[in-house]
């Protein structure tokens, strides 16, 4: 492309280009024009480089809303850490997964202890029991809910691995 034909085209599309970019910029800030100018820009270079352009209206505007993303997210990635955002529910999606999978697990393998394993285990865990509190709680002697700990702790270490 020519660059006086590329001028005659700048003088057709330069209006949409700003009306685009001026609709981004009431919500961003950035300046209108210079995000045009930009895209321009851009344009030209694929002209320079023989770029296929079928369309060259709709990858001008393409350009543009890309300039426009662009330049929000350096204002607003820059600025506001994504990182401790609240999501819906307060949690993401993937760790909110993550805990259901592990509780659905726990679920399963708990329900292969005996109810003796499985009330210790869920005082002692889930609650936080010393042995002390789970033998006054219980009536059952430190020793014995000790060893039914270890053994419960064991059998689910076998299911876990061999599933493995």
């Amino acid at each position: 492309m020519e660059k006086k034909e590329f001028e005659i085209l700048i003088i057709k599309i330069r209006p949409k280009l700003l009306s685009v970019a001026r609709n981004f910029a009431l919500v961003s800030g950035i300046e209108a024009d210079d995000v045009v100018q930009e895209a321009l820009m851009a344009l030209w270079e694929l002209a320079q480089e023989n770029y296929n352009m079928r369309n060259v209206e709709a990858l001008a505007i393409k350009i543009t809303k890309n300039i426009c993303v662009s330049h929000y997210r350096k204002v607003h990635v820059d600025t506001h850490s994504l990182e401790h955002d609240n999501y819906i529910g307060g949690i993401e999606a993937t760790v909110l997964t993550d805990i259901e999978d592990l509780k659905a697990i726990r679920k399963s393998i708990y329900a292969t202890l005996t109810n003796s394993q499985r009330e210790f285990l869920q005082l002692k865990n889930d609650e936080g029991k010393t042995l002390e509190e789970i033998a006054e709680i219980t009536g059952k002697p430190k020793t014995s809910i000790k060893t039914t700990i270890s053994s419960a702790r064991r059998q689910m270490l076998n299911l876990i691995e061999k599933y493995l």
